[in-house]
């Protein structure tokens, strides 16, 4: 494959390297050209920048495409929940301990897995571990996922995320008794420097905010709807741990002494977009599962 070749005009002077060659070419995501800027597979004035480079007119830009490699994931049918389907995207319901994604540690039983086994096209910006996959929630979080078909579809679902427009609502059941009724949590959010696995509220985090509403009470627990402004990792998990409401079951945020319920009780019930084509507004929701019912009866009771 050729390299892309383009000198900055002032046109494009002093914008985000990303954002200015996703904006040159429309085939290409700002997240998908971040990792090629990472992995040197873009040079300016024939030499490697950072992902945050700021270019400058008459910066010669190439940008070395990588081929299309053939995915080596075994296809297993997982008989996943397709809620919707078209040629451009489909909405799947994960189910709670699924992982999104194959990773060290878990090479079959994910999502993508059964991805690959029902659906016949999937994008593949995100590489060949993670075809379609255009965002993420945690093994334990059960709810829907948007899972884009092809490369144009996956580049305005990613931007939709980018500009905030795509609507994310949760359920979760959080320890204590919140006494108001709603509120929005705006705090930062980055990696915990003393635990690299884990993310925390931080100073120098990336913006995050979280707005909440109370659903129920049940003595020491509060089940809350939140609604995603953002979507940092493991956000509500960390925004309700901070405000000093974590979630129910959570291992990693919540307290030592908590529900036994094989994870954090999330759920991710609504989705809404965009769609790439047509640009008409979608949204999907889906009922808690079965055990968080449950769960949620035995708080009432």
């Amino acid at each position: 494959m050729e390299p892309f070749e383009i000198v900055i005009t002032e046109e494009h002077a002093k914008g985000r390297i990303d954002k200015v060659l996703s904006d040159i070419n429309a085939d290409w995501s700002r997240t998908q050209i971040q990792q090629w800027v990472k992995d040197g597979a873009v040079l300016v004035n024939d030499g490697i920048v950072k992902p945050n480079y700021k270019v400058k007119t008459g910066d010669a830009i190439e940008v070395m495409e990588p081929e299309p490699v053939e995915l080596d994931i075994v296809a297993e049918d997982l008989d996943l929940e397709i809620v919707y389907e078209d040629a451009d995207v489909l909405v799947v319901n994960k189910p709670r301990g699924m992982v999104v994604h194959p990773a060290p540690g878990h090479a079959t039983g994910t999502l993508v897995n059964g991805l690959m086994h029902q659906v016949k096209d999937l994008s593949g910006i995100n590489g060949i571990m993670r075809p379609g996959i255009v965002h993420r929630i945690d093994k334990d979080t059960s709810g829907l996922l948007m899972v884009a078909k092809n490369d144009q579809a996956h580049v305005s679902l990613v931007d939709q995320l980018v500009d905030k427009s795509v609507t994310r609502v949760y359920t979760a059941l959080v320890h204590g008794h919140i006494p108001h009724d709603q509120g929005t949590i705006d705090a930062p959010i980055g990696r915990d420097q003393k635990d690299r696995q884990s993310m925390t509220v931080a100073d120098k985090g990336k913006h995050a905010i979280t707005h909440f509403k109370v659903l129920d009470r049940f003595g020491d627990f509060t089940l809350v709807e939140c609604r995603l402004e953002t979507g940092r990792t493991h956000q509500i998990r960390v925004h309700m741990k901070y405000i000093g409401y974590p979630l129910a079951g959570d291992p990693k945020y919540g307290p030592k002494k908590t529900i036994d319920f094989n994870g954090q009780a999330l759920h991710a019930g609504t989705i809404g977009f965009k769609h790439p084509r047509t640009g008409e507004y979608l949204e999907f929701t889906q009922p808690l599962p079965e055990e968080f019912e449950t769960l949620i009866e035995k708080m009432r009771a």
